[in-house]
């Protein structure tokens, strides 16, 4: 009887969860600019309370980044639709992403693309990453313990690239790492930072500038600012 009531109120839990998902989507993303059906589905599936500080559950689809370990933070849900469906993902693509974190935005990304290369510079978040996404099932998620400045170039072309940590600059790696068409959305700034989109077109490379936000800094190579 105890087995079975547990079962009961664990799968309450989830409905709850479930409709908080519901309704983040409706009211944080489809209010505001984000449209794309994909992106939608994929953060109604994705269960972000999983990736959350278990202290934060309750919190998980509320409109705000919160903490995570060693001072990083899990981004506003708002921003992870917004910068995914910058990327124009169709499905069947290969994304990297700089900033592992909690794991959610690379969860969000396997939702709709084939492959999720993600880096991480801080082993204990790459493996609590590693360990949630893999007990939800996600098998097309690799993270590796590195400097994201250089990315990931034997997995190289990519589609898409995502950042979650924000240089002074754009590092140029990541923009050779790029395949014709691809897409990057990186959050650029020292104090003052906006989202930069990175489309590598037949005639060149365009940036454009898109809505101010707040990331933690990027680390390691990135805080030796551009090369000369």
């Amino acid at each position: 009887m105890n087995q079975q009531r547990k079962q009961q109120e664990a799968a309450a839990e989830e409905e709850r969860f479930l409709r908080l998902r519901e309704r983040m989507v409706r009211e944080q993303l489809q209010a505001r600019d984000v449209k794309d059906a994909r992106v939608l589905a994929a953060m109604r599936k994705v269960p972000r309370h999983k990736f959350v500080l278990p202290e934060l559950a309750d919190s998980a689809y509320e409109d705000g980044a919160l903490p995570l370990l060693l001072g990083q933070t899990i981004s506003q849900p708002y921003i992870v639709g917004y910068m995914t469906q910058a990327l124009s993902l169709k499905g069947g693509e290969k994304v990297l992403e700089i900033g592992t974190g909690s794991g959610y935005q690379a969860a969000v990304l396997a939702e709709i693309a084939a492959e999720v290369y993600s880096i991480e510079i801080l082993p204990e978040l790459a493996e609590r990453a590693q360990r949630i996404l893999q007990e939800l099932g996600y098998r097309n998620v690799r993270i590796r313990v590195g400097d994201g400045y250089q990315g990931w170039p034997e997995a190289a072309p990519f589609d898409g690239v995502i950042v979650t940590a924000a240089p002074d600059h754009v590092p140029h790696p990541l923009i050779d790492q790029l395949k014709p068409g691809g897409r990057m959305i990186i959050p650029v700034g020292r104090y003052e930072q906006e989202l930069i989109l990175i489309e590598k077109g037949e005639k060149g490379v365009t940036r454009r500038s898109t809505i101010p936000v707040r990331f933690v800094p990027m680390t390691g190579r990135a805080q030796q600012g551009p090369p000369h």
